[in-house]
């Protein structure tokens, strides 16, 4: 990565997190724990610029300008409005479940080597 490619990064995120910190008090609440849960479970597009971010930002303002609550706009349950956000995502999650998977199965089939 180039110094120009991180310096342009930093000015996105800072702008993305101008138009978060504009948002009324309790979408940012929302917001913030939204980012949380998606940076611990870890869509493999999250890393790819702010495109997911920046599009629940898009529509936090939508909601906040025709004057509803968040919890209008995302539903009383966050995780599961997450979760449908990334269903049809590859997750860091399921990278590593792959590899313990063919690490599993390598280790099997040494084993049945072995007893032949």
């Amino acid at each position: 990565m180039k110094i120009r490619e991180i310096i342009e990064g930093k000015k996105e995120w800072r702008a993305h997190m101008a138009r978060v910190k504009a948002l009324p008090k309790d979408y940012q609440i929302v917001y913030k724990e939204i980012q949380k849960y998606l940076f611990k479970v870890g869509p493999v597009e999250l890393t790819d610029g702010t495109g997911l971010l920046s599009g629940i930002v898009d529509l936090f303002e939508e909601g906040a300008s025709l004057g509803k609550g968040v919890l209008e706009v995302t539903g009383s349950d966050v995780a599961a409005f997450c979760d449908d956000l990334i269903k049809d995502s590859k997750t860091y999650s399921d990278i590593y479940q792959e590899s313990v998977a063919r690490e599993g199965n390598k280790a099997m089939n040494k084993a049945s080597d072995k007893t032949k």
